[in-house]
């Protein structure tokens, strides 16, 4: 038997050595950096829940490849996985309604859906979940049963006010996207990833940048991260460690905030915001929803976002890294969305931190401003690094509870900008 003829039984292998050097090369460099996201999971430094399937999704679809390409899209190269392209001719003929060729392009496109359905055993789950953002949805509910909104309630205009300096990224990357050569469209969903918020990264996406939803979507998760590792340091070089370790006194005499005007409050701005902002109404309810769940006492309902959570994190997290194929990230356009991702969560961390300053000259000295970089949204990832930032500095000073305020507004204010976005640039 040949080497040619052994080689050929292990097709992982064979491919490799088939396809462009540059291709092959990102191919391995994806399984290592797969490897490296399910260790810094395994350790804490990432999100476990998220990076571990991440991870292991994308050492493993880099790595079965094979000589397979039902669909003759990737130059007979494919996975048993996931075809995020199909059906796609479905969407770039809804312009021609009516038309013979449009009618024609729709039944092929959809023949090739319910064909790929059928052998890739991540496609259902891409088609019915992912791409049409119910994934995002339930992420929401199982985030907002974990949320206490009396932070948010017990200072509501700091909290505001800081969640809204945090979101300097998702304002200013837009222009600067645009400079890049991307559409008003595209820059928006890109800087969207400013306000660490992987569900609205998704949501906006989808609605305004379909074509480029899988490497946004996979830069937005990847880069969440850096609220982790990079935050720390843009601390320490914008605060010095005297008034990172501020310790904030308790109010005096405030009344403790009743479950029952938590839920009235979570009704109240839930119908609020949807009537401002219908498009994004379906994340509001979601998000309220399970606040309210949280707020209702009832351990059974409880119970079931806990679920939904745990389920669809997991599933996020697996879909992201099985869509990381090499074929994917060596996009021309993949370059410059890791760029500018990275500035536009920079750039809401230096607002963030800002707007604490503000705070704490007002306050004359009392407030900590690392408060205010925890009004990036990633809940609760960067009211955690405040408050460990804070620790370290003065062991006395307890912040995590002054942080959560601004951390929750975020996601209210992220998804009030995404609905701005859309329903100006959607149409």
């Amino acid at each position: 038997m040949s080497f040619d003829s052994i080689l050929g039984i292990f097709q992982g292998a064979q491919t490799l050595f088939a396809t462009q050097p540059v291709l092959a090369l990102a191919r391995v460099l994806l399984i290592l950096l797969g490897m490296a996201l399910v260790y810094l999971g395994k350790r804490g430094t990432l999100e476990p829940l998220l990076m571990i399937p991440m991870g292991l999704g994308m050492s493993t679809v880099n790595a079965a490849v094979m000589f397979f390409d039902p669909l003759s899209l990737h130059g007979g190269l494919g996975t048993l996985f996931i075809e995020p392209t199909a059906g796609s001719a479905l969407r770039s003929a809804a312009t021609a309604a009516g038309n013979a060729a449009a009618t024609a392009a729709n039944w092929n496109a959809a023949s090739d859906l319910m064909y790929v359905i059928q052998i890739d055993f991540l496609q259902p789950i891409y088609t019915f979940m992912f791409s049409n953002g119910l994934i995002a949805c339930l992420v929401f509910l199982g985030i907002g049963s974990l949320l206490d909104v009396g932070f948010v309630m017990a200072h509501p205009f700091i909290n505001m006010f800081l969640a809204m300096t945090a979101e300097l990224g998702t304002i200013a990357v837009l222009p600067i996207a645009q400079l890049f050569g991307f559409s008003a469209k595209e820059a928006a969903a890109i800087a969207m990833v400013g306000g660490a918020d992987g569900p609205m990264v998704l949501f906006t996406s989808l609605k305004l940048a379909p074509q480029l939803f899988v490497p946004i979507s996979i830069v937005a998760y990847l880069y969440l991260g850096l609220t982790y590792g990079g935050y720390p340091y843009l601390i320490k070089m914008m605060v010095p460690r005297k008034i990172r370790g501020i310790a904030m006194e308790n109010p005096k005499n405030q009344k403790a905030i009743s479950s029952g005007q938590k839920l009235a409050f979570s009704v109240v701005v839930c119908t609020f915001l949807s009537f401002l902002f219908p498009v994004a109404a379906p994340l509001f309810f979601c998000l309220f929803l399970g606040i309210a769940i949280r707020e209702s006492g009832l351990k059974s309902f409880q119970n079931v976002a806990d679920i939904i959570l745990y389920g669809s994190t997991l599933f996020l997290g697996l879909l992201l890294g099985i869509l990381c194929e090499a074929s994917t990230i060596m996009n021309p356009k993949v370059l410059p969305l890791l760029l500018l991702g990275m500035l536009a969560l920079l750039l809401s961390g230096i607002g963030g931190l800002l707007g604490g300053y503000v705070m704490w000259f007002f306050t004359k000295g009392k407030f900590n401003p690392l408060c205010g970089i925890a009004g990036v949204s990633c809940v609760p990832s960067t009211a955690k690094v405040a408050q460990k930032q804070a620790a370290t500095a003065n062991p006395q000073a307890m912040i995590l509870q002054y942080a959560l305020g601004p951390n929750i507004c975020g996601v209210i204010t992220t998804a009030i900008i995404a609905a701005i976005y859309v329903s100006i640039l959607g149409h």
